[in-house]
């Protein structure tokens, strides 16, 4: 268990796997019965066992420094859809939120035969959900920013296709982020450089297409989308497109 989780991390999972996967793929009455959510935490004066307690439909165990909540899905006022973006992988947690679920934990762990079941029960379920809409809250907050500054890099692509320099290094700069920073903002598909080539193509392809541009030669083509190279342009041309430059603007074009 303690493998699981990383310092300063949530991890959210769903008892279930089958009916895991229909939630998350969005499955009509597919919800899996269990939420658990795992964290590091310091409880102190445990076992070397570490401790297990069950209130009702809801559990906690403490081994190793990390933390297991296990609450009914059903019980939980946010909906197991909205929890995809958490799911299955590591989400920061504030260290003031770890602090309180820790000595929440403590307080039920140090007596828990003095504590009314439902009760406990009630103050599992009322935790688990301050940590799940938190931590939910935290990682929209991240996609948000994630998303605006990727458009921001998408949109400086986009006005400087034609310089042949551009390169990741200089986008970060533009960006003010770090080089590591904007690569992950391009995790899917082939990456910055990628893009920029994407992007150079679909440019050449709306110049080829518009009857406007029908007077400029391939290699002012070419240079406009930053390509230095008309051999190479035509070479990285045919290998997105299937046709030579000059064959899609005959293709498409009266």
């Amino acid at each position: 268990m303690d493998a699981q989780v990383a310092p300063g991390q949530l991890v959210v999972r769903a008892s279930g796997a089958a009916a895991a996967r229909l939630a998350i793929e969005g499955r009509p009455r597919s919800e899996p019965p269990q939420v658990q959510v795992l964290l590091r935490a310091t409880v102190p004066r445990l076992p070397p066992q570490g401790v297990a307690l069950a209130f009702g439909e809801c559990s906690v165990r403490v081994r190793g420094g990390v933390v297991l909540i296990s609450v009914a899905a059903g019980k939980l006022s946010v909906g197991f859809g909205e929890l995809r973006p958490l799911l299955f992988q590591p989400v920061p947690l504030d260290r003031g939120l770890q602090s309180l679920v820790s000595s929440s934990v403590a307080h039920l762990v140090a007596a828990p035969e003095s504590l009314d079941q439902h009760g406990a029960r009630a103050f599992l379920l009322g935790l688990t959900e301050l940590v799940l809409r938190t931590a939910l809250r935290t990682e929209l907050d991240r996609a948000d920013a994630l998303a605006t500054r990727r458009r921001a890099a998408i949109d400086h692509i986009r006005d400087h296709l034609a310089d042949p320099t551009l390169t990741a290094d200089r986008i970060a700069d533009a960006l003010f982020i770090s080089r590591r920073r904007l690569y992950q903002l391009f995790t899917d598909g082939d990456g910055i450089s990628g893009r920029i080539r994407t992007m150079r193509i679909d440019r050449a392809k709306e110049l080829l297409t518009d009857p406007t541009q029908g007077s400029r030669t391939i290699a002012e083509i070419s240079r406009h989308c930053g390509f230095t190279n008309a051999a190479h342009f035509s070479r990285t041309f045919h290998k997105s497109t299937g046709h030579s430059p000059r064959d899609y603007r005959d293709r498409h074009t009266p």
